[in-house]
């Protein structure tokens, strides 16, 4: 069964719906990057719920789009949810944009969303940029598991402790960070993770001075304070995971035999990552493994 509104003619031009929100990606930069459907979308609705109207402004008029803006913004997000859902149950079409990227990924909008789901009411993606998704596709470090924090705290003591709690993790991180503050993030990331953990920066992604760096933590912060151009711009940061820790490794194996030998799996593999710091994935995937035997 194919999902709702699947389509395989891919030249078809998107047909706005009644009483819909449509949650539109736009570029990061380049504008050339805004699909056709988007801007098919953003002419068609009846309104456009914008995080920034003079900087959507602009990107509409590059697009000859004169549909009407309205702000919607963490400021004021609370009191527009409802008139605009009321909008759309009234059987009128809202497209949802950010300042960039996709919406709701580190920008407002989840209120918005998140009433119009429990009002029933339909939701639908156009999807497109989104400054994470493209730093981790060239970055170089694993994509097969990733976790995407966002704007860490902006305080150096939560930060820390932030970075902290994220320390053994074994999965690929993303962060976004402030041009006034990506040296400090850099700084305390060495501190925590170790400078020589794999990463990747990306600065003015799809821009006219987009700028990346490679390797370590610590190569990363050099190259970042030799570059004139890095005290401007946009940041998004890709850090490689925890590495596996043999002694880690077997501690959890040993855990894992004595609890499973007593209790169901799930609840072994529960105490077993609150015992040794693995995680619960890890765990189960060693209670459930299957056991060796005896020659057949």
């Amino acid at each position: 069964m194919k999902p709702s509104g699947d389509n395989n003619d891919s030249s078809r031009a998107p047909e706005v719906a009644a009483a819909a929100l449509y949650i539109v990606a736009t570029p990061i930069g380049n504008l050339d990057d805004i699909s056709s459907r988007a801007a098919a979308i953003l002419r068609a609705v009846d309104v456009i719920a914008a995080e920034d109207t003079r900087r959507s402004g602009r990107l509409l008029a590059s697009l000859g789009v004169s549909t009407p803006l309205t702000s919607l913004h963490e400021h004021n997000e609370a009191g527009r949810v409802t008139p605009l859902l009321d909008r759309i149950a009234a059987g009128g079409s809202v497209a949802l944009v950010s300042d960039a990227g996709t919406p709701l990924i580190s920008d407002p909008g989840y209120r918005l969303v998140a009433q119009a789901r429990a009002r029933g009411l339909a939701v639908i993606a156009v999807p497109g940029c989104c400054a994470a998704v493209a730093a981790l596709s060239v970055a170089g470090l694993p994509t097969d598991r990733f976790r995407f924090e966002g704007f860490l705290p902006a305080k150096p003591a939560a930060r820390r402790a932030r970075l902290q709690a994220l320390r053994q993790q074994p999965d690929t991180q993303v962060f976004y960070e402030a041009v006034h503050r990506v040296r400090e993030c850099l700084a305390d990331l060495q501190d925590v993770f170790g400078a020589d953990r794999p990463a990747f920066v990306a600065r003015e992604l799809t821009k006219l001075h987009e700028t990346s760096y490679h390797g370590t933590l610590a190569e990363i912060a050099c190259a970042l304070a030799a570059d004139p151009g890095g005290e401007r711009g946009e940041f998004t940061l890709v850090v490689g995971g925890a590495p596996a820790v043999a002694g880690n490794v077997a501690e959890l194996e040993r855990v894992v035999a004595v609890l499973a030998a007593e209790l169901p799996p799930g609840q072994a593999a529960t105490l077993a990552a609150k015992i040794t710091g693995a995680s619960r994935r890890d765990a189960y995937r060693l209670v459930t493994a299957p056991r060796g035997g005896g020659a057949e």
